[in-house]
């Protein structure tokens, strides 16, 4: 415990993830704020992090994960789901696939409308700006200088590339730049790269904040709940080593423990809903029914091939001498194979159900992914991941136990609304369309997920109950609302209702899932909440 014999500062940060690494460099700013932030994981110091291409391997490391598992799913054949989210400093955004969407205008005018009043496109943009130091310069949709390294590839694969050519077989635009004028098509993802690594929160913001002698930072620290006397929040305690250490908090605490850890602690403090609590044995504190509730995620399955090309990312003897070549490039100059985040290309599409926005998401990977990565799949081949962006769907996050160290349960509800698998359903059609076009000829792949002879509706349901699983973007559980929301849980500033000094900064507090990945949003929530923050105490 870096500097245990204080114990009091004015901001308690809780979580060194995407959120609470950006929140700690902007309040250390003002150095007369004093900041602690403090995370359950370790020294983010695996070389796989920062090697974009050691993505591939990441979730093999459980020391640096979660390793949180749903319960089980009734409407993909009753199984539990891994779920990891990053614990080391960075969170998710140092094991994450690195790729920077932001979502459409429309994800955040939404918001407004659903009552988080303040947060649409107009008021988000400078955030995501602020947050970007972009490679190719700054416009009107992109900023430079800040601390998020947002960078082009430096390495493409040819079968990348060839699922971008593949836009005008299937009548799509190829889009140069998904967060700019044109989101719609197919093309090449820009990622969170500095210099050829990963530029994690931890990489980009923490570095800038441990410079500064306001701040405090604690690692292997888990935390059990959040003090509040009198409707105030004033510190929280925190287990490290079995010992139990209190850190007041003279100004607030904000919690950016992620969509599942967050409402867990408020709960686990006696904030939530009042007979959940009671049944847990927890002293209700503020009766917040919306805690927990509201969890959203992008289910994901993949059409997978197999094919001749040795094109392919593979685990293979004649691939060696190709990967230390890499090696010896990347140490060189950054590029080569090992700058890649394996998930290169992708695009947005509409299914047939849209409206007027695209709501299915592609990844494209040229390789074999078998278990998020957890198994070793030989061989070479390609696979098309694909997510409905906006589910209908709604689970939640309630509690095992009274008992910090028990992980809560992980209720998604995947699949749970109809409209849900028709998307999906469409969504993989049109992918098929994708991988067979004349660009792939060349692969001479073979589709073996779901299989050539799945066809019909009932089959690609069947293989989506057997095979889906999450993209990793849970939001929801912590919900940004208006006043006459009663299953909002923070206001428009972040606040948590009805306890003073308490807010939540992180992906939990997202009324509804925007159109693409979330650590770019999450970012930027955090940019906005330390100008809250700020103006609150100057």
């Amino acid at each position: 415990m870096s500097s245990a014999n204080v114990s009091s500062f004015d901001f308690v940060i809780v979580g060194a993830g995407s959120a609470g690494c950006a929140l700690a460099a902007r309040l250390t700013e003002n150095s007369q704020y004093r900041v602690c932030l403090v995370e359950a994981g370790g020294q983010d110091s695996n070389p796989m992090i920062h090697i974009p291409f050691g993505l591939s391997l990441l979730s093999r490391f459980k020391n640096i994960n979660w390793n949180y598992n749903t319960a089980p799913q009734p409407k993909l054949n009753n199984r539990a789901l891994f779920w990891p989210r990053g614990k080391t400093l960075g969170g998710s955004s140092a094991i994450n696939a690195m790729c920077y969407v932001r979502g459409v205008p429309q994800d955040y005018d939404r918001w407004q409308q659903q009552g988080a009043l303040g947060w649409n496109w107009d008021a988000v943009l400078p955030y995501f700006k602020k947050s970007e130091d972009q490679q190719r310069g700054a416009d009107a949709y992109h900023g430079t200088g800040g601390p998020l390294s947002v960078a082009d590839l430096r390495f493409v694969n040819p079968m990348s590339q060839t699922f971008v050519d593949a836009a005008n077989d299937v009548d799509l635009p190829v889009s140069e730049d998904f967060n700019g004028t044109q989101h719609e098509g197919l093309g090449i993802y820009q990622v969170t790269h500095k210099d050829g690594q990963r530029c994690s929160s931890a990489k980009g913001y923490l570095a800038l904040a441990q410079n500064r002698e306001n701040f405090t930072l604690i690692t292997h620290a888990l935390v059990e709940k959040v003090i509040v006397k009198d409707g105030r929040a004033t510190g929280l305690t925190l287990r490290i080593n079995h010992k139990l250490y209190v850190l007041n908090a003279t100004k607030e605490v904000l919690l950016c423990a992620g969509a599942i850890n967050s409402p867990q602690l408020l709960m686990l403090s006696g904030i939530g809903p009042k007979q959940h609590l009671e049944d847990k044995g927890i002293e209700v504190l503020k009766d917040l029914p919306g805690v927990g509730q509201n969890l959203q995620d992008h289910l994901d399955a993949i059409i997978q091939y197999r094919c001749q090309s040795k094109h392919s990312y593979a685990i293979s003897l004649g691939k060696l001498p190709r990967y230390l070549k890499a090696a010896f490039r990347y140490w060189r100059k950054g590029n080569d194979i090992l700058s890649s985040n394996i998930a290169e290309a992708g695009g947005f599409v509409k299914s047939q159900f849209a409206s007027s926005l695209p709501d299915i998401q592609y990844h494209f990977l040229p390789a074999i992914l078998q278990d998020h990565g957890r198994q070793t799949a030989f061989g070479y081949g390609f696979g098309l991941h694909v997510c409905n962006l906006y589910p209908k769907s709604r689970g939640e996050i309630t509690l095992t136990s009274s008992d910090p160290a028990e992980p809560a349960v992980i209720d998604p509800c995947y699949l749970s609304h109809p409209d849900d698998q028709n998307v999906m359903i469409d969504g993989i059609r049109q992918g098929r369309e994708i991988l067979q076009s004349r660009g792939f000829y060349d692969y001479q792949g073979e589709e073996v997920k779901p299989g050539a002879a799945m066809q019909s509706d009932e089959q690609l349901l069947a293989f989506l109950r057997a095979n889906a699983e999450t993209i990793y973007h849970p939001v929801g559980t912590c919900k940004m609302g208006a006043d006459t929301d009663d299953m909002a849980v923070v206001d428009n500033q972040l606040n948590v209702r009805g306890v003073v000094g308490l807010r939540v900064v992180d992906a939990s507090v997202i009324p509804s899932l925007m159109g693409g990945n979330t650590n770019a949003p999450t970012i930027m929530i955090a940019e906005r909440a330390a100008d809250f923050i700020k103006q609150h105490h100057r």
